[in-house]
């Protein structure tokens, strides 16, 4: 059964937790700690004191952002493959979990969405559909506007490797965060280029429906937004 997003959050803010390496900076978190989570020493759950700002305000994580804490309200993920390798925990998080993909209509306990065929890019009004935009975080964007939000914050939204060449704050994915390699053609493949190709729709829809985009990281590669500091913001 398709879900229709609920007008919970109308006219407040909501934060929506991305998975860039700009969080770690952003939050002050100790670079001993982050070694020690990218080395599976200490699990991802120690970094929820350093977000202690964000414990009471209306969160949408996204996809391995929801292991930081049970505070993240919404986990939003598009992709079959994120549910079948996380299926365990994702189910025992108390947070609200959706999904815009098919093979996820099928569990009781995700909120599924469709992907609004129309509108592939920018926001859908469609509150049972999603616009795709071609990646999670993006997507995330249309749930938060689904909800009300009049004002959205998006942190770890980057799109680019940190200058340790890191893809995200954990390693959840694939070793250290490193890009993964193309073997046939001796080089990295990276999905920046493609999932940058919606924000400018996205900025432009939201401007003509009154929502305002904050973008949380002043290095994130995606320029169609205000660039802030969180701590501007927290």
């Amino acid at each position: 059964m398709i879900w229709q997003v609920p007008q919970i959050w109308e006219g407040g803010d909501v934060f929506i937790l991305g998975g860039g390496p700009s969080i770690i900076k952003q939050f002050d978190i100790p670079e001993s700690l982050v070694i020690n989570v990218l080395t599976k020493k200490k699990p991802i759950s120690v970094y929820s004191e350093y977000l202690s700002l964000l414990h009471n305000k209306h969160v949408i994580g996204v996809n391995t952002s929801f292991l930081i804490g049970e505070w993240v309200d919404f986990i939003f993920f598009g992709d079959n493959g994120f549910l079948l390798q996380n299926q365990c925990e994702l189910a025992e998080h108390i947070g609200l979990k959706i999904s815009c993909h098919p093979q996820t209509e099928k569990y009781n306990w995700i909120k599924y969405v469709c992907r609004d065929k129309s509108k592939v890019r920018g926001i859908s009004t469609n509150p049972k559909a999603i616009s795709w935009n071609g990646n999670s975080g993006a997507s995330a964007i249309n749930i938060a506007i689904h909800t009300g939000a009049k004002r959205i914050i998006l942190l770890g939204f980057d799109m680019k490797l940190d200058d340790s060449k890191k893809q995200h704050w954990h390693n959840h994915y694939n070793k250290y965060g490193q890009p993964v390699v193309d073997t046939r053609h001796k080089r990295h493949t990276l999905p920046f280029d493609r999932h940058l190709r919606g924000f400018p729709e996205i900025a432009k829809d939201a401007k003509k429906i009154g929502v305002e985009i904050l973008n949380a990281n002043p290095d994130s590669a995606i320029d169609v937004f205000k660039k802030i500091n969180v701590k501007d913001i927290l």
